[in-house]
């Protein structure tokens, strides 16, 4: 791949999208930095004046002519998502002020709303892979949050939503339906559900602050495995998932399944994070921008689990995107993990966070591209299990765990189940040769 390679350390936090999780995020993580505000100069530059002419004659025909209220923040707002939506990228798009500013709570682990994962699911379920919304992609819920609003009001996993407040989500995006969700909290919001066959019924929920937890663990096996549930990658998960293994460690416990199915992401800092427990020393992923230099995102030191001694299954699927992804494409370039399950998303690019000035909204704009320890590229090809388990296969028999993938993950750690040759038989990511200079991202805002 073209440009310059070097290795040092990344200060980017890069936050992760694609399922919507209603509880307050817009994001199934892809990835995400926070960017800092750049100052800018009024006017159009010299060499750009007429390029830019039309768009100036634009706006001065609609301010001077249209014959009714003119908005011209609207009309500011409204010429950069053209922008940003001209660019034919999925994952960049314009943000209002109040949409900003829910992305960012939702992305820091503490935001308002209802409480329940919903995915875009076409007509074969398969979740995230078809837009915009409508009757051959509908609005589903995957799971309400135990105990939240959503869970309270009688939301059920199936649920299709078909309008909010009245206003169908035809021809919306999952962000925009979800934003429309969202709120304050003590406010209503009604959504209009089809369940099963069921005529369409609405379902009116007060909004409220969302805490989910991100990390569970208990043990299996008779106490000889630790099972480590990591929902998200939020600051506060990736410190309970190092406390996680440390306290397996300190049980002398020596196998450990790392559960990141359905894991949206969160910041790849705490992606590095997490994959430092298992990985001593080394990239953990590395990150390209568009002049093609790239720049690596070491271990840090101090894991609890980096021994041989500690064997480490990884579960990933359809929904294990973008930090997901990190975490289990460095486990399994570096031989420090089996994964099992099936064929994780596919989201290999990082945006980043951009606020516009005098609170006129912000963007999240693609800027890089992140690859494995060995370099691979995992956009829309995802990361392929070293053993591929369907999650409708038969559940095993006498200790059965009741999920045919975790029943997989214990028969390879007790050396019952062959396992494919793992990734990390692909040339090392020494092999990327270092360049003699690189371009940083921009670091997030103060």
């Amino acid at each position: 791949m073209a440009g310059a390679r070097r290795r040092r350390p990344l200060v980017v936090a890069i936050a992760i999208a694609v399922i919507a999780v209603v509880a307050g995020s817009t994001l199934f993580l892809s990835g995400y930095a926070l960017g800092a505000r750049v100052a800018t100069t009024p006017g159009t530059p010299a060499d750009r004046e007429a390029l830019f002419a039309p768009f100036w004659d634009a706006y001065g025909a609609i301010t001077r002519q249209f014959v009714g209220a003119v908005d011209e923040r609207k009309l500011v707002e409204g010429a950069i998502g053209g922008m940003v939506s001209s660019l034919g990228d999925r994952w960049s798009q314009y943000l209002t002020s109040d949409q900003y500013r829910q992305s960012l709570q939702g992305i820091s682990g503490r935001f308002s709303g209802i409480g329940a994962t919903m995915a875009a699911r076409n007509p074969a379920g398969v979740d995230g892979q078809c837009t915009p919304l409508g009757p051959a992609c509908r609005l589903t819920v995957v799971a309400p949050t135990p105990g939240a609003p959503a869970d309270k009001a009688g939301i059920l996993p199936g649920d299709v939503v078909t309008a909010i407040d009245g206003v169908t989500v035809d021809g919306m995006t999952v962000d925009a339906a979800v934003t429309k969700v969202r709120g304050a909290k003590g406010t209503p919001v009604t959504l209009t559900i089809v369940r099963g066959g069921a005529a369409p019924t609405g379902i009116t929920i007060v909004r409220d602050y969302i805490v989910t937890p991100e990390v569970q663990a208990k043990d299996l096996a008779d106490g000889t495995v630790e099972y480590i549930k990591l929902g998200g990658f939020s600051d506060q998960a990736s410190a309970d998932f190092a406390k996680a293994v440390a306290d397996a460690r300190g049980r002398g416990i020596e196998k450990i399944v790392v559960d990141l199915r359905g894991n949206p992401g969160g910041f790849v800092t705490a992606a590095r994070d997490v994959a430092s427990q298992f990985i001593a020393s080394g990239p953990i992923y590395w990150q390209e921008d568009a002049k093609g230099d790239r720049i690596a995102a070491d271990a840090k030191p101090g894991g609890a689990a980096t021994g041989s001694d500690v064997q480490v299954v990884a579960l990933i699927d359809g929904n294990s995107a973008s930090a997901s992804e990190i975490v289990a494409g460095a486990l399994q370039d570096t031989g420090r993990a089996v994964l099992v399950g099936a064929k994780s998303f596919g989201k290999g690019s990082i945006q980043e966070w951009l606020p516009l000035p005098d609170d006129s909204g912000g963007m999240r704009l693609t800027v890089a591209r992140w690859l494995t320890p060995n370099g691979r590229s995992i956009v829309d090809a995802g990361l392929t299990p070293d053993i591929a388990v369907a999650a409708d296969a038969a559940a095993g028999g006498p200790g059965s765990t009741g999920d045919p993938v975790i029943d997989r993950a214990l028969e390879v750690l007790a050396g019952r189940s062959p396992a494919a040759t793992p990734a990390a038989t692909l040339a090392p990511a020494a092999t990327l040769a270092p360049a003699a200079t690189a371009v940083p991202l921009t670091p997030p805002a103060p």
